[in-house]
Protein backbone atom coordinates (compact mmCIF):
# COMPACT_ATOMS: atom_id res chain seq x y z
CA UNK A 1 0.00 0.00 0.00
CA UNK A 2 0.78 3.46 -0.79
CA UNK A 3 0.46 6.77 1.17
CA UNK A 4 0.10 9.66 -0.84
CA UNK A 5 0.98 13.28 1.00
CA UNK A 6 -0.41 16.42 0.11
CA UNK A 7 1.94 19.54 0.80
CA UNK A 8 1.16 22.91 0.19
CA UNK A 9 3.04 25.02 -2.09
CA UNK A 10 5.85 27.36 -0.91
CA UNK A 11 4.65 30.17 -0.29
CA UNK A 12 5.97 33.07 -3.12
CA UNK A 13 9.05 34.77 -2.47
CA UNK A 14 9.15 38.39 -1.40
CA UNK A 15 10.02 40.46 -4.02
CA UNK A 16 14.18 41.81 -4.21
CA UNK A 17 13.82 44.76 -2.15
CA UNK A 18 16.59 46.36 -3.85
CA UNK A 19 14.94 45.80 -7.40
CA UNK A 20 12.23 47.62 -5.83
CA UNK A 21 13.94 50.56 -4.97
CA UNK A 22 15.24 50.63 -8.06
CA UNK A 23 12.44 50.52 -10.20
CA UNK A 24 10.98 52.96 -7.65
CA UNK A 25 11.58 56.85 -9.00
CA UNK A 26 13.10 59.05 -6.51
CA UNK A 27 10.90 61.20 -4.35
CA UNK A 28 9.35 64.45 -6.32
CA UNK A 29 11.66 67.46 -5.94
CA UNK A 30 14.21 65.31 -3.81
CA UNK A 31 17.05 62.82 -4.17
CA UNK A 32 17.05 59.12 -2.95
CA UNK A 33 18.60 58.90 0.77
CA UNK A 34 22.17 57.98 1.22
CA UNK A 35 23.22 55.10 3.09
CA UNK A 36 25.39 57.34 5.29
CA UNK A 37 22.41 59.42 5.97
CA UNK A 38 20.76 55.53 7.22
CA UNK A 39 24.37 54.73 9.31
CA UNK A 40 24.70 58.15 10.88
CA UNK A 41 20.87 57.80 12.27
CA UNK A 42 22.09 54.16 13.58
CA UNK A 43 25.91 55.45 15.32
CA UNK A 44 23.38 58.64 16.65
CA UNK A 45 20.93 55.88 18.47
CA UNK A 46 23.84 53.84 19.57
CA UNK A 47 25.71 56.85 20.82
CA UNK A 48 22.56 58.27 22.52
CA UNK A 49 22.07 54.33 24.11
CA UNK A 50 25.46 54.43 25.80
CA UNK A 51 24.78 57.80 27.23
CA UNK A 52 22.22 56.91 28.86
CA UNK A 53 23.91 53.84 30.26
CA UNK A 54 26.45 55.56 31.45
CA UNK A 55 24.24 57.79 33.02
CA UNK A 56 22.04 54.94 34.53
CA UNK A 57 25.47 53.41 36.28
CA UNK A 58 26.23 56.99 37.45
CA UNK A 59 22.82 57.32 39.23
CA UNK A 60 23.15 53.96 40.61
CA UNK A 61 26.73 54.50 42.03
CA UNK A 62 25.33 57.72 43.32
CA UNK A 63 22.33 55.63 45.40
CA UNK A 64 24.37 52.73 46.19
CA UNK A 65 27.08 54.64 47.48
CA UNK A 66 26.04 58.18 48.49
CA UNK A 67 28.55 59.70 46.18
CA UNK A 68 27.99 62.60 44.96
CA UNK A 69 27.83 63.60 41.19
CA UNK A 70 31.72 64.39 40.59
CA UNK A 71 32.90 61.36 42.34
CA UNK A 72 30.43 58.94 41.05
CA UNK A 73 31.34 59.99 37.25
CA UNK A 74 34.84 59.41 38.04
CA UNK A 75 34.72 55.92 39.67
CA UNK A 76 32.21 54.99 36.71
CA UNK A 77 34.63 56.56 34.07
CA UNK A 78 38.33 57.04 35.41
CA UNK A 79 39.61 57.58 32.57
CA UNK A 80 37.94 60.34 31.08
CA UNK A 81 37.59 61.94 33.91
CA UNK A 82 40.47 63.45 35.86
CA UNK A 83 39.70 64.14 39.90
CA UNK A 84 41.38 66.87 41.42
CA UNK A 85 44.10 66.44 44.01
CA UNK A 86 42.08 67.13 46.86
CA UNK A 87 40.29 64.23 46.21
CA UNK A 88 43.04 61.77 45.45
CA UNK A 89 45.55 62.43 47.84
CA UNK A 90 42.85 63.21 50.78
CA UNK A 91 44.09 67.02 52.04
CA UNK A 92 44.92 69.65 50.28
CA UNK A 93 48.73 69.83 50.51
CA UNK A 94 51.68 66.94 49.87
CA UNK A 95 55.18 67.27 50.63
CA UNK A 96 57.34 65.39 48.15
CA UNK A 97 61.26 64.49 48.53
CA UNK A 98 62.61 64.34 45.13
CA UNK A 99 65.79 62.44 44.80
CA UNK A 100 68.20 61.85 41.39
CA UNK A 101 70.96 59.06 41.24
CA UNK A 102 74.01 58.70 39.30
CA UNK A 103 75.27 55.86 37.79
CA UNK A 104 78.31 54.22 39.04
CA UNK A 105 80.95 52.60 36.47
CA UNK A 106 82.49 49.63 37.08
CA UNK A 107 86.13 48.32 36.11
CA UNK A 108 84.94 47.46 32.24
CA UNK A 109 83.18 50.80 32.03
CA UNK A 110 79.53 49.79 32.01
CA UNK A 111 77.13 52.00 34.68
CA UNK A 112 75.03 50.60 36.94
CA UNK A 113 73.00 52.04 39.21
CA UNK A 114 72.99 49.69 42.84
CA UNK A 115 74.92 51.75 45.67
CA UNK A 116 74.66 54.90 43.90
CA UNK A 117 74.42 58.24 46.31
CA UNK A 118 72.02 60.75 45.54
CA UNK A 119 73.74 63.19 43.02
CA UNK A 120 70.46 65.42 43.43
CA UNK A 121 68.36 66.13 46.37
CA UNK A 122 65.07 68.22 46.67
CA UNK A 123 62.27 69.08 48.66
CA UNK A 124 58.96 69.73 47.41
CA UNK A 125 56.07 71.25 49.29
CA UNK A 126 53.00 71.23 46.70
CA UNK A 127 50.06 72.96 47.77
CA UNK A 128 46.57 71.86 45.59
CA UNK A 129 43.89 74.90 46.03
CA UNK A 130 46.81 77.88 45.42
CA UNK A 131 48.85 75.80 42.57
CA UNK A 132 51.78 76.80 44.38
CA UNK A 133 55.04 75.06 45.10
CA UNK A 134 58.08 75.41 47.64
CA UNK A 135 61.30 74.06 46.34
CA UNK A 136 64.45 73.47 49.02
CA UNK A 137 67.78 72.17 47.23
CA UNK A 138 69.94 70.54 49.69
CA UNK A 139 73.69 70.22 48.84
CA UNK A 140 74.48 66.44 48.37
CA UNK A 141 77.84 66.82 50.42
CA UNK A 142 75.72 68.70 53.57
CA UNK A 143 76.68 67.22 56.74
CA UNK A 144 73.79 64.79 58.25
CA UNK A 145 73.47 61.44 60.35
CA UNK A 146 72.87 58.59 58.42
CA UNK A 147 73.37 55.49 60.47
CA UNK A 148 74.43 57.01 63.39
CA UNK A 149 77.33 58.68 62.02
CA UNK A 150 78.10 62.25 60.56
CA UNK A 151 78.26 62.00 56.93
CA UNK A 152 77.17 63.51 53.97
CA UNK A 153 73.56 63.26 53.49
CA UNK A 154 73.74 61.79 49.82
CA UNK A 155 74.69 58.37 51.45
CA UNK A 156 71.76 57.70 52.56
CA UNK A 157 70.42 56.78 48.85
CA UNK A 158 73.73 54.23 48.80
CA UNK A 159 72.82 52.90 51.79
CA UNK A 160 69.49 52.16 52.72
CA UNK A 161 67.64 53.35 49.11
CA UNK A 162 64.42 55.61 49.26
CA UNK A 163 63.12 54.58 52.90
CA UNK A 164 66.29 55.85 54.50
CA UNK A 165 67.01 58.54 52.40
CA UNK A 166 63.07 59.68 53.96
CA UNK A 167 64.18 59.45 57.43
CA UNK A 168 67.46 61.27 57.10
CA UNK A 169 66.28 64.28 55.06
CA UNK A 170 63.10 64.54 57.24
CA UNK A 171 64.98 64.57 60.56
CA UNK A 172 67.84 67.03 59.09
CA UNK A 173 65.70 69.20 58.01
CA UNK A 174 63.34 68.86 61.39
CA UNK A 175 59.91 68.05 59.82
CA UNK A 176 57.20 67.25 61.36
CA UNK A 177 55.82 63.23 60.78
CA UNK A 178 52.92 62.91 58.58
CA UNK A 179 50.34 60.17 59.72
CA UNK A 180 52.03 57.08 58.43
CA UNK A 181 54.75 58.04 60.79
CA UNK A 182 57.13 59.60 57.62
CA UNK A 183 58.21 63.51 57.09
CA UNK A 184 57.37 63.16 53.29
CA UNK A 185 53.67 61.95 51.78
CA UNK A 186 55.81 60.61 48.74
CA UNK A 187 59.20 60.30 47.05
CA UNK A 188 60.68 60.58 43.24
CA UNK A 189 63.57 58.91 42.66
CA UNK A 190 65.17 60.13 39.13
CA UNK A 191 67.81 57.89 37.17
CA UNK A 192 70.75 59.49 35.38
CA UNK A 193 68.15 59.24 32.44
CA UNK A 194 65.29 60.88 33.30
CA UNK A 195 66.19 64.09 32.61
CA UNK A 196 68.11 63.37 29.18
CA UNK A 197 64.80 61.47 28.11
CA UNK A 198 62.38 63.93 29.04
CA UNK A 199 63.94 66.86 27.49
CA UNK A 200 64.06 64.90 24.49
CA UNK A 201 60.62 64.38 25.12
CA UNK A 202 59.99 68.09 24.37
CA UNK A 203 62.08 68.46 21.80
CA UNK A 204 64.72 69.76 23.52
CA UNK A 205 64.81 73.28 25.88
CA UNK A 206 66.81 76.98 25.12
CA UNK A 207 69.00 77.74 28.02
CA UNK A 208 70.41 80.91 28.53
CA UNK A 209 74.35 80.11 29.38
CA UNK A 210 76.21 82.63 31.44
CA UNK A 211 79.88 81.29 31.03
CA UNK A 212 81.84 79.28 29.43
CA UNK A 213 81.93 75.07 30.15
CA UNK A 214 84.32 72.71 29.74
CA UNK A 215 84.56 69.43 30.96
CA UNK A 216 85.49 66.25 30.09
CA UNK A 217 85.07 62.94 31.82
CA UNK A 218 85.41 59.89 29.79
CA UNK A 219 84.77 57.22 32.72
CA UNK A 220 81.77 59.02 33.75
CA UNK A 221 80.68 59.31 30.04
CA UNK A 222 80.01 62.98 30.88
CA UNK A 223 80.97 65.68 28.01
CA UNK A 224 80.06 69.52 28.82
CA UNK A 225 81.00 72.47 26.20
CA UNK A 226 78.92 75.84 26.18
CA UNK A 227 79.78 78.95 25.63
CA UNK A 228 77.98 82.05 26.92
CA UNK A 229 74.32 83.14 24.87
CA UNK A 230 71.04 81.55 24.52
CA UNK A 231 71.53 77.46 23.60
CA UNK A 232 69.57 75.09 22.37
CA UNK A 233 70.20 71.71 24.17
CA UNK A 234 69.21 68.17 23.57
CA UNK A 235 68.36 65.63 26.64
CA UNK A 236 72.09 64.95 26.88
CA UNK A 237 73.32 68.45 26.82
CA UNK A 238 70.86 69.52 29.83
CA UNK A 239 72.06 66.65 31.77
CA UNK A 240 75.48 67.72 31.61
CA UNK A 241 74.14 71.59 32.06
CA UNK A 242 72.38 70.53 35.40
CA UNK A 243 75.52 68.49 36.36
CA UNK A 244 78.07 70.77 35.81
CA UNK A 245 80.03 71.99 39.40
CA UNK A 246 83.53 72.68 37.70
CA UNK A 247 83.24 76.70 38.40
CA UNK A 248 84.05 79.11 41.42
CA UNK A 249 81.18 78.35 43.14
CA UNK A 250 80.81 74.72 42.89
CA UNK A 251 77.69 72.96 44.14
CA UNK A 252 75.80 75.77 44.91
CA UNK A 253 75.87 77.13 41.55
CA UNK A 254 75.21 73.42 40.44
CA UNK A 255 71.83 73.44 42.41
CA UNK A 256 71.21 77.13 40.63
CA UNK A 257 71.35 75.39 37.18
CA UNK A 258 69.34 72.32 38.15
CA UNK A 259 66.08 74.68 39.33
CA UNK A 260 67.00 76.86 36.38
CA UNK A 261 66.26 73.74 33.94
CA UNK A 262 62.73 72.70 36.10
CA UNK A 263 61.45 76.35 35.10
CA UNK A 264 62.45 76.18 31.57
CA UNK A 265 61.07 72.92 31.18
CA UNK A 266 57.87 73.96 32.77
CA UNK A 267 57.87 76.89 30.56
CA UNK A 268 57.75 74.73 27.44
CA UNK A 269 55.12 72.59 28.79
CA UNK A 270 52.63 75.66 28.76
CA UNK A 271 53.87 77.94 25.73
CA UNK A 272 54.19 74.46 23.28
CA UNK A 273 51.03 73.34 24.26
CA UNK A 274 52.07 70.10 25.95
CA UNK A 275 49.66 70.49 29.17
CA UNK A 276 46.88 68.45 27.52
CA UNK A 277 45.57 65.17 28.71
CA UNK A 278 46.48 63.41 25.96
CA UNK A 279 50.28 64.89 25.65
CA UNK A 280 50.68 64.68 29.81
CA UNK A 281 49.75 60.45 29.58
CA UNK A 282 52.57 60.56 27.26
CA UNK A 283 55.00 62.38 28.97
CA UNK A 284 54.08 60.27 32.41
CA UNK A 285 55.14 57.47 29.87
CA UNK A 286 58.19 58.60 28.95
CA UNK A 287 59.45 59.64 32.68
CA UNK A 288 58.27 56.62 34.19
CA UNK A 289 61.27 54.70 32.38
CA UNK A 290 63.58 56.43 34.91
CA UNK A 291 61.73 56.87 38.19
CA UNK A 292 61.30 54.78 40.91
CA UNK A 293 57.88 56.42 43.10
CA UNK A 294 55.28 55.69 45.27
CA UNK A 295 52.94 57.68 43.23
CA UNK A 296 50.27 55.99 41.76
CA UNK A 297 49.38 56.68 37.75
CA UNK A 298 46.20 57.96 38.74
CA UNK A 299 48.34 61.01 41.23
CA UNK A 300 50.74 61.33 38.65
CA UNK A 301 48.09 62.13 36.15
CA UNK A 302 46.02 64.28 38.44
CA UNK A 303 48.75 66.23 39.67
CA UNK A 304 50.25 66.74 36.00
CA UNK A 305 46.75 68.20 35.02
CA UNK A 306 45.90 69.92 37.96
CA UNK A 307 49.00 72.10 37.42
CA UNK A 308 49.12 72.20 33.73
CA UNK A 309 48.73 76.08 33.60
CA UNK A 310 50.75 76.73 36.89
CA UNK A 311 52.03 80.08 36.93
CA UNK A 312 56.28 79.92 37.25
CA UNK A 313 55.72 83.30 40.05
CA UNK A 314 54.13 80.38 42.27
CA UNK A 315 57.21 78.77 41.95
CA UNK A 316 59.24 79.45 44.30
CA UNK A 317 63.12 77.78 45.23
CA UNK A 318 65.34 78.18 47.35
CA UNK A 319 68.82 76.48 48.42
CA UNK A 320 70.15 75.64 51.21
CA UNK A 321 73.61 77.26 52.28
CA UNK A 322 76.22 76.86 54.05
CA UNK A 323 78.22 78.46 56.79
CA UNK A 324 81.64 76.43 55.93
CA UNK A 325 83.17 73.72 54.55
CA UNK A 326 85.52 70.93 57.01
CA UNK A 327 88.50 69.67 55.47
CA UNK A 328 86.79 66.46 54.28
CA UNK A 329 84.38 68.96 51.90
CA UNK A 330 81.46 67.97 54.03
CA UNK A 331 79.33 71.18 53.78
CA UNK A 332 78.04 72.33 57.56
CA UNK A 333 74.48 74.30 56.73
CA UNK A 334 73.50 77.56 57.83
CA UNK A 335 70.93 76.48 60.73
CA UNK A 336 69.30 79.65 60.90
CA UNK A 337 68.41 80.01 56.82
CA UNK A 338 67.19 76.48 57.27
CA UNK A 339 65.08 77.36 60.05
CA UNK A 340 63.64 80.15 58.26
CA UNK A 341 63.20 77.66 55.01
CA UNK A 342 61.88 75.13 56.57
CA UNK A 343 59.03 77.02 58.28
CA UNK A 344 58.09 78.67 54.32
CA UNK A 345 58.23 74.96 53.48
CA UNK A 346 55.42 73.87 56.55
CA UNK A 347 53.55 77.85 56.16
CA UNK A 348 50.77 79.26 54.18
CA UNK A 349 50.90 79.05 50.93
CA UNK A 350 49.58 82.13 48.44
CA UNK A 351 49.23 83.52 44.74
CA UNK A 352 51.63 85.79 44.61
CA UNK A 353 50.33 87.34 40.66
CA UNK A 354 47.72 88.57 40.35
CA UNK A 355 46.06 90.30 37.59
CA UNK A 356 46.89 94.03 37.22
CA UNK A 357 44.23 95.94 38.81
CA UNK A 358 42.45 97.46 35.20
CA UNK A 359 41.93 93.41 34.43
CA UNK A 360 40.07 92.86 37.56
CA UNK A 361 37.93 95.87 37.10
CA UNK A 362 36.67 94.65 33.76
CA UNK A 363 34.97 91.84 35.19
CA UNK A 364 31.23 93.05 36.53
CA UNK A 365 30.11 91.54 39.83
CA UNK A 366 26.10 91.73 38.61
CA UNK A 367 27.22 89.08 36.02
CA UNK A 368 28.87 86.77 38.36
CA UNK A 369 26.66 84.08 39.96
CA UNK A 370 28.18 82.24 43.32
CA UNK A 371 27.78 79.29 45.04
CA UNK A 372 29.10 79.54 48.67
CA UNK A 373 29.66 76.62 50.98
CA UNK A 374 31.00 76.36 54.14
CA UNK A 375 34.44 73.99 54.23
CA UNK A 376 35.74 75.64 57.52
CA UNK A 377 33.15 74.04 60.29
CA UNK A 378 32.72 77.51 61.48
CA UNK A 379 29.19 78.16 61.77
CA UNK A 380 27.98 80.83 60.03
CA UNK A 381 30.80 81.80 57.63
CA UNK A 382 29.53 80.89 54.73
CA UNK A 383 26.57 83.28 54.95
CA UNK A 384 28.77 85.93 56.39
CA UNK A 385 30.45 85.76 52.88
CA UNK A 386 27.34 85.64 50.85
CA UNK A 387 26.35 89.16 52.90
CA UNK A 388 29.52 90.46 51.81
CA UNK A 389 29.32 89.49 48.35
CA UNK A 390 25.97 90.44 47.95
CA UNK A 391 26.30 93.90 49.20
CA UNK A 392 29.26 93.97 46.05
CA UNK A 393 27.05 93.22 43.72
CA UNK A 394 27.60 89.64 43.03
CA UNK A 395 24.16 87.67 42.23
CA UNK A 396 24.30 84.61 45.24
CA UNK A 397 22.59 81.38 44.16
CA UNK A 398 23.07 79.33 47.35
CA UNK A 399 24.47 78.65 50.45
CA UNK A 400 25.11 75.40 51.89
CA UNK A 401 27.71 73.06 53.55
CA UNK A 402 30.83 71.80 51.53
CA UNK A 403 31.61 68.02 50.90
CA UNK A 404 34.03 68.25 54.45
CA UNK A 405 35.15 70.83 56.83
CA UNK A 406 38.74 69.79 56.69
CA UNK A 407 39.60 72.97 54.22
CA UNK A 408 42.31 74.90 55.60
CA UNK A 409 42.19 77.04 52.96
CA UNK A 410 39.43 79.46 50.87
CA UNK A 411 38.92 77.78 47.31
CA UNK A 412 37.35 79.66 44.80
CA UNK A 413 36.30 77.37 41.85
CA UNK A 414 35.19 79.02 38.41
CA UNK A 415 33.17 77.59 36.03
CA UNK A 416 33.49 79.65 33.32
CA UNK A 417 36.52 80.55 30.26
CA UNK A 418 35.86 84.29 31.53
CA UNK A 419 39.49 85.57 32.35
CA UNK A 420 40.51 86.64 35.70
CA UNK A 421 36.61 86.29 37.33
CA UNK A 422 38.11 84.07 40.25
CA UNK A 423 40.97 86.50 41.11
CA UNK A 424 38.36 89.35 41.36
CA UNK A 425 36.57 87.82 44.06
CA UNK A 426 39.62 86.88 45.89
CA UNK A 427 40.61 90.14 45.64
CA UNK A 428 36.96 91.63 46.90
CA UNK A 429 36.84 88.73 49.94
CA UNK A 430 40.19 89.87 50.88
CA UNK A 431 41.92 87.18 51.51
CA UNK A 432 45.38 86.46 49.58
CA UNK A 433 45.84 82.95 50.16
CA UNK A 434 42.72 81.81 48.71
CA UNK A 435 43.28 79.51 45.96
CA UNK A 436 41.99 79.81 42.13
CA UNK A 437 41.19 76.77 40.92
CA UNK A 438 39.43 75.16 37.66
CA UNK A 439 36.17 73.86 37.59
CA UNK A 440 36.26 70.19 37.74
CA UNK A 441 32.89 70.00 36.22
CA UNK A 442 31.35 71.30 32.76
CA UNK A 443 30.40 74.83 32.76
CA UNK A 444 26.88 74.41 33.84
CA UNK A 445 24.84 76.83 31.34
CA UNK A 446 25.93 80.33 29.81
CA UNK A 447 26.03 81.99 33.35
CA UNK A 448 29.12 82.56 34.59
CA UNK A 449 29.09 81.08 37.43
CA UNK A 450 31.59 80.52 40.28
CA UNK A 451 31.94 77.94 43.57
CA UNK A 452 33.59 79.72 46.89
CA UNK A 453 34.37 77.30 49.31
CA UNK A 454 35.61 79.15 52.63
CA UNK A 455 38.14 77.55 54.20
CA UNK A 456 39.70 78.53 57.88
CA UNK A 457 41.88 80.83 56.52
CA UNK A 458 38.99 83.06 56.13
CA UNK A 459 38.19 83.68 59.99
CA UNK A 460 41.02 86.42 60.61
CA UNK A 461 38.28 88.63 57.78
CA UNK A 462 35.03 87.86 60.10
CA UNK A 463 33.58 88.40 63.12
CA UNK A 464 32.38 85.88 66.03
CA UNK A 465 31.93 82.49 64.80
CA UNK A 466 31.29 79.65 66.86
CA UNK A 467 32.74 75.89 65.67
CA UNK A 468 30.85 73.50 65.35
CA UNK A 469 30.45 69.72 64.93
CA UNK A 470 31.26 68.10 61.81
CA UNK A 471 28.07 66.85 61.22
CA UNK A 472 25.76 69.62 62.14
CA UNK A 473 24.90 71.97 59.36
CA UNK A 474 27.22 75.42 59.64
CA UNK A 475 26.20 77.68 56.75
Amino acid sequence: MSRSVVVDPPPPSPPDDRRRRRAEPPPPGGREPHRWQTLFTYLLGALLILVGVFFALVAYRMVSTGEDFRRAVYHTAPIIFVPPPETVFGKERIYVMLLGIDFNTDDKGMQYSKGARSDTIMVAGVDFPTKAVKLISILRDSQATVGGRDTRINEAYAVGGAKLSEQVIGDFLGLPKNEKGTSFDRYVVVNANGLKDFVNAIGGIEVPVTETMDYDDNWGHLHIHFKPGLQHMTGEQAMGYSRFRHDACSDLCRTQRQQQIIHITIAKLKTQKFNDLLHIGQLIGALNKNIMTNLTFDEEKSLAWHFRDVNLADFKAETLKYVRVTSDEVVIPDSAQKAQLVASLLGAYGNVTPPPATALAAVKPSTVHVIVQNGSGIAGLATAVSAKLAKLGYVVDAVQNADTFGYDTTQIRTATNVPNVGERIRADLGVPTAGVAPATDATPGPRIVVTVIVGRDYVAATATAVPTSSLAPAH
